[in-house]
């Protein structure tokens, strides 16, 4: 019988493929509308933990389909981030492809409830690197809901907009 070696090279491949997955969740008093537009505004992202710019033009909102590169605060070098889905008012979904071995899938939900409004934030790490990014980002990512909630409820608190790319002759 014919033995191949690339057979034993999956099956140990599949082995080392890891996933790992978390939610958090916050309760805010700002209504659903200003926290969606808190989420949906990519060019805003001075209340994330982890994101420090992005090269989203002021205005464009999230859209399904749409790709555009962030900057984190725990590196210089841009991450690309695609968005997979957006319901109004209630789920944001994203991809994001930072390096090889590794992907991350974001998913932002707001409800509506008695207590005021619930902020989710769940993440999904796949890869053979999620262990190792896990534990460098689970302190941000912990984060990430409490400090929408918050900056929805005080934006006076927030951080002015970047300057605008424009020269002086551009129209």
């Amino acid at each position: 019988m014919f033995y191949s070696p690339w057979k034993f090279f999956r099956r140990r491949q599949r082995r080392v493929q890891r996933s790992l997955a978390k939610t958090y969740q916050a309760v805010s008093t700002a209504s659903v509308d200003v926290l969606w537009k808190k989420i949906i505004d990519l060019d805003d992202v001075s209340w994330h933990p982890l994101l420090s710019s992005t090269n989203v033009p002021r205005g464009l909102v999230a859209k399904p389909g749409l790709i555009y590169e962030a900057v984190t605060r725990l590196s210089p070098f841009p991450i690309r981030i695609f968005v997979e889905r957006v319901d109004p008012g209630e789920l944001l979904k994203v991809r994001i492809l930072a390096i090889p071995g590794l992907e991350e899938r974001v998913t932002y939900e707001i409800k509506s409830t008695l207590c005021g409004t619930r902020v989710t934030y769940s993440m999904t790490l796949h890869g053979w690197l999620s262990p190792l990014i896990w534990s460098i980002i689970k302190p941000y990512a912990a984060r990430v809901a409490s400090d929408l909630a918050e900056a929805a409820e005080h934006p006076e608190r927030e951080i002015p907009h970047k300057p605008s790319q424009q020269g002086c002759f551009d129209f």
